[in-house]
């Protein structure tokens, strides 16, 4: 079998990216993102190193997952959370460890960077089988809860 190999996105990922973040929108939360939109949003990000990153995951020179890092600072403890977002594994893929790799790999860049001291994602609540997953690489639920005004969408 041919190994995964993790890298951060290039700009030529973008296209493809987009399309996977309206896969997983549609597959998630049944909502229909338009194109342009998220082609956009793809492009500023991968463009623009402040707002985060992505990571991607190849199986014999073919995309099989992906995510997304963006940053909160924390003055509590004088460093940044790292917050995976936009997780998606292609169906053919999907069990087979490539998010396990994106994640030990997310691990691993944050502990070298000196100033992460958390990572963190939020999960839809009947989304029992990632739940799973994320408490099997040894994430645990947060106290908190999630609240949001989306101006982008309206409040649903």
């Amino acid at each position: 079998m041919t190994a995964l190999v993790i890298r951060r996105a290039a700009p030529t990922d973008a296209a493809l990216i987009a399309a996977n973040n309206r896969a997983m929108a549609l597959e998630t939360e049944g909502k229909v993102l338009d194109a342009a939109t998220t082609l956009r949003g793809a492009a500023a990000l991968i463009a623009d190193a402040a707002k985060g990153f992505y990571l991607v995951a190849e199986h014999a020179s073919e995309m099989a997952g992906q995510l997304m890092i963006t940053y909160e600072w924390s003055d509590w403890r004088n460093g940044t959370f790292w917050w995976i977002q936009s997780v998606y594994v292609t169906p053919a893929q999907r069990r087979s460890g490539v998010f396990r790799a994106l994640y030990r790999r997310v691990h691993e860049m944050a502990a070298d960077a000196g100033d992460v001291c958390g990572i963190r994602l939020y999960v839809e609540t009947a989304n029992a089988r990632a739940q799973s997953t994320y408490v099997a690489l040894g994430m645990r639920r947060s106290h908190y809860e999630l609240y949001e005004l989306d101006l982008a969408f309206g409040s649903s």
